[in-house]
């Protein structure tokens, strides 16, 4: 079968090619890619080539397909897999898959290893260390965008389990934040922000207290229209935003919001930033857990940790990077529940043809998730800008309306309108 694709040649060299898949063997599975997440670590790869610890040294000859935060349907299933899957069954990956006998060994991964599958194209061939490592994951939710944001979200929900507590006199780690405690999320409303609100309103562990800040007024508005304090009232969290940009609203105040002025328990930073860092180690409270989510880009990165604290107040701090199979498997469910709505993070939307130019300027282009749909041909657009963009565009336009339908946010409605109305991919590269 012929697929179209986004493959690594090289450094910055990513090509939108045409290409014929083998035929699949009886370990193997063929599937369709309906949309894609471009995440920053496509960039990475992009940006690194062979360099890259997960590319291949001989790329060039056998270039991969890019993209790792897919979501699909499975079009033919190998006899070994007969029993467990099946064609038609909707589907989301885990990339993170410890195959040991791929490409680069336990670092292989789609989206960057592999010569067949990834998320950037029309149709890919699922190798069997997938299934072996049980990464090829069901999934029934209402629409593929949120199969695709699965792993992303399980990020966050990795990072909810990763916290750990103890008790005094035993060396015992109670995994997990503390249910019925006060959390604060600091720099809590970009895209993996708005994930964590709603997983810290929707999840089975949740906190009593939900603080999060911000130091823009216009985003900390944005998500209590999303997120408001009456649904998290309803789900038992007090929901409190602050803008510590105020006069006022710095470490001493946000601790007064906590029982008796004593802290956080749980505190996680979403942004690279070193007084966020250290503000947050100022509220934690006796045995507080400072998670340090948000990954940075200079190694020799570094912040001011109260060590008196850690001796003699138990605190600590975990950083997370990534979630493991079972963080996404409570993700998928949750989203097929309609406890989950990852819809906050897309800020973009595109088609295959879109994905080159915006994987090698991922950095440049604000906002949240950029989201692809690999059967269509789109360039690149903000969901901000459709009702502008509408006046020479009527797919746009339509569009603008169903997300302004939505409080401004991306939906099944828009997907399905979408697939069902935009040009297909092959009739503009024809």
């Amino acid at each position: 079968m012929k697929t179209l694709a986004v493959r690594l040649h090289g450094m910055k060299d990513l090509r939108l090619e045409a290409f014929e898949l083998p035929p699949i063997q009886e370990g193997e599975i063929l599937a369709k890619i309906v949309s894609d997440s471009i995440c920053m670590s496509s960039y990475k790869a992009a940006k690194q080539g062979p360099q890259h610890k997960r590319v291949p040294d001989d790329v060039a000859e056998n270039p991969i397909i890019i993209g790792h935060e897919f979501c699909g349907e499975i079009v033919e299933v190998g006899a070994k897999w007969a029993d467990k899957f099946k064609a038609g069954d909707k589907f989301s990956i885990q990339p993170a898959m410890n195959d040991e006998s791929g490409p680069v060994g336990i670092l292989s991964a789609p989206g960057y290893s592999y010569q067949h599958i990834g998320g950037d194209a029309q149709y890919i061939v699922i190798p069997e260390a997938v299934m072996i490592n049980n990464c090829l994951l069901p999934f029934d939710g209402e629409a593929f965008y949120q199969g695709s944001l699965a792993e992303p979200v399980s990020c966050i929900v990795g990072g909810f389990h990763a916290n750990y507590h103890t008790t005094p006199g035993s060396y015992v780690h109670d995994m997990g934040i503390v249910e019925g405690g006060a959390m604060a999320l600091l720099a809590g409303v970009g895209p993996m922000g708005l994930g964590a609100i709603d997983y810290a309103i929707h999840c089975d562990r949740k906190p009593s207290l939900l603080v999060v800040t911000d130091i823009d007024t216009a985003r900390l508005e944005r998500a209590a229209s999303i997120y408001t304090v009456e649904e998290a009232k309803a789900n038992g969290v007090e929901l409190i935003y602050v803008n510590t940009a105020e006069e006022g609203k710095g470490v001493d105040y946000l601790k007064s919001l906590t029982p008796n002025g004593e802290g956080f328990n749980d505190v996680f930073v979403y942004a690279p930033v070193r007084p966020v860092i250290e503000q947050a180690d100022k509220l934690l409270a006796f045995d507080g857990c400072l998670n340090f989510f948000a990954g940075p880009t200079d190694p020799a990165f570094a912040a001011e940790f109260n060590f008196y604290n850690v001796h003699y107040a138990a605190t600590h701090v975990v950083g997370t990077s990534g979630g493991n199979t079972d963080d996404m498997i409570e993700s998928l469910k949750m989203m097929e529940e309609g406890k989950l709505h990852p819809s906050t993070m897309i800020t973009h939307v595109g088609g295959l043809d879109a994905v080159i130019e915006t994987t090698l300027n991922l950095p440049n282009i604000p906002g949240g998730k950029k989201l692809v749909y690999t059967g269509i041909s789109m360039p690149l657009v903000a969901l901000d800008d459709l009702a502008e963009l509408g006046g020479d565009n009527p797919i746009h336009a339509e569009l603008a309306t169903i997300v302004a339908k939505h409080n401004g946010l991306w939906s099944a409605e828009a997907e399905a309108f979408l697939l069902e109305n935009a040009p297909s991919i092959e009739s503009t590269l024809e």
